[in-house]
């Protein structure tokens, strides 16, 4: 059993890096993942952050939500990756190497969970550039950022598995949008309570408001109540949820 564990694990590292130097060759998508939330938050603070009202500097306020919304766009990355191994047949090679479906989407999930890393540690280095002041512990510093991480982890593998029920790589890219649309009916942008009543509980219960929230109460020193708890609530629900279904989709997509 440990040497099944140890090959698993060798296969996913394996596969992992082959994730890393597929980046590298497509360095157009990886400069895109990263600029394009660099040019939203710029465009959100500099164009429309002076007419709404958040009761602080509007950088202040939307650094969180840009986080996400890099998260997002870095794991839709990963939905194209599997679906194009998919239609081009190399999971067919890879299982008469005899590795399995878990390393092989293991290794996608770590190649786009590094991609974020970086892009999200480029977000917010320009963040601070242009304003961004956190006042958090490192106790608390530490907490944003394993609560983010759990965040990109989960919507990772949830791509992976998107990616496995596309039937071609721009229906995966299609479906991610999904993802990317979701910071936007949440705190990420404005205060939730400025929003049609009818929007209220939607944006409320969502998952990406109780991480927004948790990231802006952690970073900015303000009282966090329960929202990491809920937070890490969703990352293991969607975590799960992704879990199981791209074990499922895998067997059935390569009988």
């Amino acid at each position: 059993m440990s040497d099944a564990l140890a090959s698993s694990r060798t296969h996913a590292l394996t596969m992992a890096g082959r994730g890393i130097r597929l980046s590298r060759r497509n360095i157009d998508a990886v400069i895109t993942a990263m600029m394009l939330p660099i040019m939203l938050m710029l465009i959100f603070v500099y164009f429309f952050g002076g007419a709404i009202d958040t009761g602080t500097e509007y950088v202040t306020y939307v650094v969180p939500g840009v986080l996400l919304l890099c998260a997002g766009f870095g794991s839709s990355s990963t939905a194209v990756s599997v679906s194009e191994d998919m239609k081009g047949g190399i999971i067919d090679r890879f299982r008469s190497l005899d590795i399995g479906g878990a390393p092989i989407l293991a290794g996608h999930v770590t190649a786009s969970v590094a991609r974020n890393v970086v892009s999200t540690a480029l977000v917010l280095g320009v963040a601070l550039l242009i304003g961004f002041r956190p006042s958090a512990t490192p106790a608390a510093a530490l907490a944003a950022a394993g609560i983010l991480f759990a965040f990109i982890v989960a919507i990772s593998w949830l791509s992976a598995a998107i990616g496995l029920l596309a039937k071609s790589p721009e229906a995966a890219g299609g479906f991610t949008f999904f993802m990317m649309f979701l910071p936007y009916p949440s705190s990420a942008f404005v205060p939730i309570d400025t929003m049609p009543d009818w929007l209220h509980g939607f944006a409320d219960h969502q998952p990406v408001t109780s991480v927004i929230e948790s990231l802006r109460g952690l970073l900015l020193g303000l009282p966090v109540g329960s929202a990491p708890w809920v937070a890490l609530a969703w990352c293991a629900g969607l975590l799960a949820l992704a879990l199981g279904l791209s074990g499922v989709l895998f067997r059935v997509r390569t009988a």
